[in-house]
């Protein structure tokens, strides 16, 4: 986790705090629970409640001897409860506390990136709806294809991180669940009603079959989610950055005042934010091939995955978190040029209408063959004229066209609105 692309709301799920005080909390349910079928005293129960805690310094202290934070966690914690301690862990094997604690950190992550997503899906519906109407130009393979309307992307946009929400809900409740199972997962030793108990006070439900670890298949559809957002999140910003290339400059980050673009040039406006959420993306979705790799563990039980769940637990949820606020804030105050958009749209002389003449000409008896020809070799003159010459005299001024179709024919060929007459359709599809 790196300062400069965190934020505290979710930084300070996977701080040592937090995480030893769920493992604490499972520890105090798990004694409740066998409390309450006879296996330990009722006193020692409470016991955990009163005078229940642990030092993070002193469990770094002991971990540096025994070399197993649970042993140390679980020696620090009887130093503040004293003898009833000797009935905590009942049972129980370090994966119980480990696993349990993980999904309890994940689901509370995911929590802040459907928080994280819900923001974003309103400045996009926002904005969507402000620029419904906004002509553009739409591209294929960067070159201009035919006319859209900016709300139209946008509208794209939210009904792609829609998808994101609806996969990050079922997400979270996929590795929502608690093992508290015992060496092997079999109970031999601890009943499942502890499990049961535990899970209830987590918010989480029981894993239905354990081998002492829950499986990572959970996990990996988890950050495998993840990577998938990311990617959306990439997509969006590559748009933002085409725009704001001198070239086309339809749309560009806020610069605020007092803003400064380069170090050498005074007169850059760059896309960083976007630029820099590219670079987030890529990071989140390397990290759900290791997740993947973490299903396969041996037998019932081993901790390759362990080490790699420190890293990408952390790493990817606030990467994302960080990464999802920034894109909010960068479509927030994303400025908007429509005159050059329609600047953008004159510029090759009308190229944008040739498929309406290509259908006019079918539509008159003229092969589809021979249509594509006779519009695409004046077609070609225009770009090669660079938007110099149009598209519409030419083929006003071509015998075999005009054979087919009257210049009135062909000029209506030319209308811009043609192009919006369902975006209405569209947006009732996407915001109902």
């Amino acid at each position: 986790m790196i300062p400069r692309y965190s934020r505290k709301v979710m930084t300070d799920i996977w701080e040592p705090q937090t995480r030893f005080q769920i493992w604490y909390e499972i520890e105090a349910h798990a004694m409740d629970a066998l409390a309450d079928l006879g296996v330990v005293p009722r006193e020692a129960a409470q016991a955990v409640w009163d005078r229940g805690g642990f030092d993070i310094d002193r469990i770094d202290e002991i971990e540096r001897e025994v070399k197993h934070d649970v042993i140390a966690f679980l020696t620090s914690l009887q130093e503040h409860v004293g003898d009833e301690a000797r009935f905590v862990h009942q049972g129980m094997t370090s994966s119980d506390v480990l696993d349990t604690c993980l999904n309890v950190q994940l689901v509370r992550a995911a929590d802040i990136i459907i928080d994280d997503l819900e923001a974003l899906l309103s400045v996009l519906k926002r904005r969507a709806i402000e620029h419904k109407d906004t002509v553009t130009i739409g591209r294929s393979h960067g070159i201009h294809a035919e006319p859209t309307t900016f709300g139209l992307k946008l509208a794209q946009a939210y009904a792609e991180f829609d998808r994101c929400l609806t996969r990050m809900k079922l997400a979270k409740d996929e590795v929502a669940t608690c093992a508290i199972s015992g060496a092997v997962g079999t109970f031999a030793n601890v009943d499942p009603q502890v499990e049961e108990h535990v899970a209830a006070k987590m918010g989480l439900r029981p894993e239905p079959v354990s081998t002492q670890v829950i499986p990572r298949d959970r996990h990996a559809q988890y950050f495998a989610t993840l990577g998938v957002i990311a990617s959306c999140v990439e997509r969006l910003a590559v748009e933002v950055r085409h725009l704001q290339r001198t070239e086309v400059l339809e749309a560009e980050e806020y610069f605020s005042p007092g803003q400064k673009g380069s170090s050498a040039m005074p007169h850059k406006r760059n896309p960083v934010l976007t630029e820099n959420l590219t670079g987030l993306a890529r990071l989140v979705r390397g990290y759900a091939m290791p997740a993947m790799e973490n299903v396969a563990l041996w037998h019932e039980r081993d901790i390759s995955h362990s080490s790699v769940e420190r890293m990408i637990g952390p790493d990817a949820t606030v990467t994302l978190d960080f990464a999802l606020a920034r894109l909010t804030g960068v479509m927030d105050k994303l400025l908007v040029y429509p005159e050059r958009m329609q600047k953008n749209l004159d510029r090759m002389g009308g190229l944008i209408h040739s498929q309406r003449v290509l259908l006019a000409l079918t539509q008159a008896g003229v092969s589809r063959e021979d249509a594509y020809r006779l519009v695409q070799r004046n077609a070609m003159k225009v770009w090669e004229s660079d938007g110099q010459q149009s598209l519409l005299e030419l083929l006003k001024a071509d015998p075999d066209v005009t054979a087919a179709l009257s210049n009135d024919e062909i000029e209506s060929r030319f209308d811009l609105g043609y192009h919006l007459k369902h975006v209405d359709t569209i947006f009732a599809r996407v915001f109902g």
